[in-house]
């Protein structure tokens, strides 16, 4: 799964227990069953982590791309500003 991927993974599992908890409740409270309402609201939650849980095909449409190690080793990774800045301080309590 992408990182596209994720982050639509996450928004439908929170759309669709909000929208199950809501509709579970009214139903319900309407016919006035507490079982009715837990079991709409358990298939609700089950068939949530059936779309979001597996790894499906239209969670993978943009993938990353890696480097081939020989491209990786040509460009060097970059460093962080907390070690440059780190190293800058060695140097000037070294001279």
């Amino acid at each position: 799964m992408d990182w596209q991927g994720q982050k639509l993974s996450e928004q439908l599992m929170q759309i669709m227990l909000v929208v199950f908890a809501v509709v579970s409740f009214i139903v319900g409270y309407v016919i006035g069953s507490f079982r009715m309402m837990m079991l709409i609201y358990v298939a609700g939650v089950l068939l949530t982590t059936l779309i979001t849980v597996p790894n499906w095909p239209f969670f993978n449409r943009n993938p990353f791309n890696w480097l081939d190690p020989i491209e990786a080793e040509r460009n060097p990774k970059p460093q962080t500003a907390a070690v440059v800045a780190k190293k800058k301080s060695v140097k000037t309590h070294q001279k």
